[in-house]
């Protein structure tokens, strides 16, 4: 427990060291901290649940999660995708356990109710027996999520039915899901399914890696470079811009340099190029065909990641994909990673083939990169249980640096798209950007 109560005088405390680009290491454990997280962030806003590709026909379905309220999403009769918690409005069972699956009804396990992809409670086992014939079925429907909204085929829900419309939220951001999500006539598509593990960390910390750090990449990835995998230069996550954009939002890309043998456009295939013109206006455009690597954050914690990679062989093209995933909070210390590997629609179906492999082999659960970030997250979370890292006075410096670039790396008023744009990858001005937004959260409504 650290010293002191979690209240607005801390808080405030809080937020003048992240102002300075200071973080108190017992931001990732506290369980004061987790609680008033789960209540003033994930609660108030927008969180990622899928694909529109995953329930793509009437009666598809997968179970997701907003931190720890079940969600059933389902495409319905008539076509529209809908989001229920995922509980039985008789005795609270959760309704559906199966990950996917195509349903016309979901009956529940416990007591027999059933419900159809309206919501509505249709069945009851022996309901005018027990209940009579003057129950009213309609009061008994499932409860549905307050908000649910998509962009560029991403489904977002809120618990927050006055959260602001998801395209406010997103902001500039959507600006560089086009490039990802949006450069092809028929868009994204999830290929296999999306893959569950636990990580003992804090979101947080996930989410802050993925957002705001290539600079770690030359050490904690150092095996796979050993391996011929990722490139021997120690700069080359650095090249490229770091994106500042609103809401806690923030993006890498990395950018091939003139003396790279690199292919445009991530190496997607030159038939596909005509569409990324149609699709993409022209700075997009400009920006996407040098793009080798982006990877970033959506606040909270929607990460991505789009790299070129292969699997070492010296025959072996480089190939990529489009991976987002979601730190789900359990505990303080613990999180259940969801994983989604997303290709073009239109690209053909040796190079799909290809990502999946480049995906799995790199950022699947098992990847070498996913297995040396983990191991690295934590180990963070340990090192932040002890009772040394409490002292909120810093009495022993338990504040963890982000000051890298700090009124030393100026914004680059040349770059093209939307944000605050810094000619380094190496840089701690996103993740700075994101505690902002993580301590104004918890400031909302703190006594």
């Amino acid at each position: 427990m650290k010293y002191g109560k979690l209240d607005r005088s801390l808080l405030e405390n809080v937020r003048a060291k992240v102002q300075r680009g200071l973080l108190p290491q017992w931001a990732f454990t506290d369980p004061d901290v987790f609680q008033a997280e789960l209540e003033r962030i994930f609660a108030k806003t927008w969180n990622f649940l899928g694909h529109e590709s995953e329930v793509a026909r009437p009666g598809d379905y997968v179970t997701r999660w907003i931190a720890r309220d079940p969600v059933l999403l389902v495409r319905d009769a008539e076509g529209k995708v809908q989001a229920y918690l995922n509980s039985c409005t008789h005795r609270g069972t959760k309704l559906c356990t199966a990950d996917f699956g195509n349903k016309k009804a979901f009956t529940c396990p416990y007591h027999g109710w059933t419900f159809n992809l309206a919501g509505e409670l249709t069945g009851i086992v022996a309901g005018n027996k027990v209940y009579g014939e003057e129950m009213d079925r309609s009061q008994w429907s499932l409860r549905k999520i307050p908000r649910v909204e998509s962009y560029q085929g991403m489904i977002f829900g809120s618990l927050n039915e006055h959260v602001e419309p998801l395209e406010t939220f997103l902001g500039d951001m959507k600006w560089y899901f086009d490039l990802m999500l949006g450069r092809s006539d028929h868009g994204m598509e999830v290929r296999g399914i999306p893959q569950r593990w636990i990580i003992h960390t804090n979101w947080k910390i996930s989410a802050d890696n993925f957002g705001g750090d290539p600079y770690h990449t030359a050490m904690t990835h150092r095996s796979t470079v050993e391996l011929g995998i990722s490139p021997k230069d120690p700069m080359y996550a650095s090249y490229g811009y770091q994106i500042v954009l609103d809401n806690g939002h923030g993006i890498n890309i990395v950018t091939r340099r003139k003396d790279m043998n690199v292919p445009p456009f991530q190496g997607l295939p030159q038939a596909m190029w005509p569409m990324f013109e149609r699709n993409l206006d022209p700075v997009q455009l400009d920006v996407f065909r040098n793009t080798m690597i982006t990877v970033g954050n959506c606040f909270p914690n929607l990460s991505f990641v789009s790299p070129m990679h292969g699997t070492g062989g010296p025959d072996e093209p480089l190939t990529s994909f489009v991976n987002f995933r979601v730190w789900r909070p359990l505990t303080p210390t613990s999180i259940e990673v969801t994983s989604w590997l997303m290709v073009d629609k239109d690209a053909p179906e040796a190079f799909k083939e290809a990502s999946y492999l480049s995906y799995v082999g790199s950022f699947g659960p098992a990847g070498t990169l996913e297995q040396d970030d983990a191991e690295i997250w934590t180990r963070v979370a340990e090192a932040s249980q002890g009772w040394m890292t409490q002292d909120k006075d810093v009495h022993y410096n338990n504040v963890l640096n982000y000051l890298m670039g700090l009124d030393r790396v100026e914004p680059d008023p040349s770059w093209p798209g939307p944000g605050v744009a810094y000619p380094t990858c190496y840089l701690d001005a996103i993740s700075r950007a994101f505690y902002e937004r993580w301590i104004e959260c918890l400031l909302d409504d703190a006594i």
